[in-house]
């Protein structure tokens, strides 16, 4: 994937701007409906929040953290590497969703949970809009992240954004088919 980098962080910007609004909408239920769940084995809205919020947690610090170290130079374009783009596509929602298994210490099924998932979400979020606005002088092909998985495997920065938002877009969705 080839595209401008304001293009592609402006699309990602829209996104997160339109996750923050979801996420306020969510607000809007009282607990029992952000607590629901169809079974045992499935997560409910509050689960599916605190999920993103524990990505969130590795995401927003080891992305800031890259920045602060990074030169104020950006380039025309991001072209997106082979294993970013793989993660990003396969965060992206698709008509009835895949499942994928997450790592137990991301798993949030079961946990004890209120209002201040949300809170910390939106927070998260607008976070992220800041880590947009700065990359926006910066070379986000240029610079590269650790991913949770493997402090092993760097991603360019870009690929990260695009995973990171990517995931939130598919369990906002999840969250919202839920009651």
């Amino acid at each position: 994937m080839k595209i401008k980098q304001t293009q592609l962080l402006d699309d990602l910007i829209s996104m997160t701007k339109t996750h923050i609004k979801r996420a306020e909408e969510l607000l809007k239920l009282n607990e029992t409906q952000l607590n629901y769940k169809k079974d045992e084995n499935s997560w409910s809205i509050l689960e599916c929040i605190e999920h993103l919020n524990r990505y969130g947690d590795f995401y927003i610090p080891e992305i800031t953290a890259k920045l602060s170290g990074s030169s104020n130079s950006s380039n025309t374009y991001f072209k997106s590497g082979v294993l970013g783009n793989y993660f990003a596509k396969s965060m992206m929602p698709k008509e009835k969703l895949n499942k994928m298994k997450t790592f137990n210490t991301m798993n949030p099924n079961n946990s004890s949970l209120n209002f201040s998932v949300l809170d910390k979400f939106i927070l998260q979020l607008n976070e992220m809009l800041d880590i947009l606005e700065k990359s926006k002088t910066t070379d986000i092909q240029k610079i590269k992240t650790s991913i949770s998985i493997s402090k092993l495997i760097k991603l360019r920065l870009g690929d990260t954004l695009r995973v990171v938002i990517y995931h939130n877009e598919r369990h906002l969705q999840q969250a919202e088919k839920i009651n």
